[in-house]
């Protein structure tokens, strides 16, 4: 058995014990037992590891993650305290790194903040369909696609490989809009 079965062995095993609602050897074992079945019946194809996590782009990701989502919140209750409904959109952003590994963890990351939600990825195209609340007009759509851009910025600058930071900064990388906007343009949150 392939040494990178194990993972999802001890993962099989834990939701083992959890359905069964009780830690004891018994079930521990038959856990991994079950996962040693599961896994050589329905191999999975090797997982991708290509992560290399840096220290400082992990804290300036947790860092800007945290003062984010406090932002959102407070935008979102400032939307649905208001007078008025806010309005919504489905913006399409073109992610600049190909990795789909970078491209699953920035949508986690978009769909964490309040006030947005990714409700589809295209995978050939890199592209992420995200629904935002708060869709005045061409100002804050460009902001939320800057929003989501920066994300992925710092996603990849935390947990990507060489490749994946090489390509986004082929791609206009540092959050920069112009490269994933739809027709180009950078709008006011474009950085130089």
């Amino acid at each position: 058995m392939r040494a990178a079965q194990w993972p999802m062995v001890l993962g099989l095993t834990v939701l083992w014990v959890l359905l069964w609602g009780t830690l004891t050897a018994a079930n521990v074992v038959t856990g991994v037992v079950v996962g040693v079945v599961v896994c050589v019946i329905f191999p999975l194809p090797p997982i991708e590891t290509q992560v290399r996590l840096r220290p400082v782009g992990i804290v300036r990701f947790t860092v800007r993650f945290v003062l984010d989502m406090a932002a959102s919140s407070w935008r979102l209750n400032r939307y649905i305290l208001g007078p008025r409904p806010p309005l919504c959109a489905v913006l399409a952003v073109r992610m600049r790194s190909p990795s789909d590994l970078m491209l699953t963890a920035t949508s986690v990351a978009v769909a964490a903040v309040p006030g947005s939600n990714v409700l589809d990825v295209h995978r050939a195209s890199g592209t992420m369909y995200v629904h935002v609340m708060g869709a005045e007009g061409e100002a804050e759509l460009e902001r939320a696609r800057y929003e989501v851009l920066r994300l992925e910025d710092r996603v990849v600058r935390a947990f990507g490989t060489r490749a994946d930071v090489a390509a986004l900064d082929a791609r206009g990388g540092n959050g920069g809009a112009a490269a994933g906007s739809s027709g180009g343009r950078g709008g006011p949150w474009k950085r130089p």
